[in-house]
């Protein structure tokens, strides 16, 4: 056990937190982002996603790039990360937004399913998603 007056890493972590939520409460400022980010609404996922890039983190290491192009159309393609073992390798769909989420349904992948996902802005490169089906994760916003 520490000494009186000596701070654990805990400690300093705690009053670190306080301090922050005192000054908010006396700024009148809204408290930060979770570590999931902000979420954004039907006009923040456009701008997010819209003539980009979107670079979806992978399991097996590396990233699945997806192109929303500003007439509704997504491709996408696994070949850099090997997905072409258990899908096919590139496939296009449509994209759209709905209710706050980023809905898409590709031609073949997922057997032509619509999912639909909660987007949150991390920073300006960074997006956590939510698929309705309850998977989420981290993607990369390039150009």
């Amino acid at each position: 056990m520490p000494a009186i007056g000596v701070n654990t890493k805990r400690q300093t972590m705690w009053f670190t937190a306080a301090a922050l939520c005192a000054l908010l409460a006396a700024t009148g400022a809204a408290p930060p982002a979770t570590a999931e980010g902000v979420p954004l609404d039907n006009a923040g996922i456009r701008s997010m996603v819209t003539g980009k890039r979107i670079y979806l983190a992978t399991p097996m290491g590396g990233e699945l790039p997806l192109y929303y192009r500003a007439n509704g159309r997504v491709d996408g393609t696994g070949e850099a990360v090997g997905l072409g073992k258990y899908l096919k390798p590139k496939d296009s769909g449509r994209w759209w937004v709905a209710n706050n989420r980023l809905c898409q349904k590709w031609q073949e992948w997922y057997d032509g399913r619509t999912f639909c996902f909660k987007l949150n802005r991390i920073s300006n490169t960074k997006v956590y998603w939510m698929r309705d089906d309850g998977r989420s994760g981290i993607a990369r916003v390039g150009r």
